[in-house]
């Protein structure tokens, strides 16, 4: 009989806590529509804004300048000339995606804030593959791409340490995740854009 009651009370208990939790979250989600819901359009600018950077910010540089030294550099790779001006461009693009990974934080702060202002559920089911795609897909390779580029796999940083063959494994790491990761990267960046804009299902 005893156990009973303890077993009811804990019952009542955690229906209770879950109760405050959604309590507080419906609070917070009122609050947040109420106070940023006239500034829709102005997050949505924002959003869209950094979308753009984080697609495109590294496009003209990846294709007119890193892919022809890379294939110019695999045609020949004894050339001395030619790995110069690979490991030159290499570092420059290092720097160069600096603006897409301060974008790409960006995009992740003011998603959520316009799926919670605008209302959206998980019955849209545009904004459920949206979702999916960003961190399932993105969200990884991002990682990797902030690692490569910033932190361990910077090229500068490994130049400075005059570690040759540690510059060279790094350099042929990232192309080799350029070359992963560029297809996918162009056909969901695409998709989400879609998938945002048209709203299909």
């Amino acid at each position: 009989m005893v156990c009973a009651v303890k077993l009811f009370f804990h019952k009542a208990e955690k229906v209770n806590i879950i109760d405050k939790i959604n309590f507080v979250k419906s609070i917070m989600i009122a609050f947040l529509q109420n106070t940023l819901g006239p500034y829709y359009q102005y997050i949505k600018f924002i959003h869209l804004f950094f979308v753009m950077i984080w697609l495109w910010s590294t496009a003209v540089g990846f294709v007119h300048y890193l892919l022809p030294v890379f294939k110019a550099w695999r045609r020949d790779p004894d050339d001395d000339d030619i790995r110069t001006m690979r490991d030159w461009v290499m570092e420059r693009f290092d720097h160069g995606v600096i603006y897409e990974h301060v974008a790409f934080p960006m995009i992740l702060l003011t998603g959520p804030l316009l799926w919670i202002v605008g209302g959206w559920t998980p019955a849209s089911g545009w904004f459920v593959m949206k979702l999916v795609i960003i961190l399932g897909i993105y969200l990884p390779i991002e990682f990797c791409d902030y690692y490569l580029s910033h932190f361990g796999g910077n090229k500068e940083r490994l130049r400075k340490l005059g570690d040759e063959a540690a510059y060279e494994r790094g350099v042929q790491r990232h192309w080799m995740f350029f070359l992963v990761t560029s297809p996918p990267i162009m056909m969901f960046g695409l998709m989400v854009v879609f998938l945002a804009v048209v709203k299909p299902f």
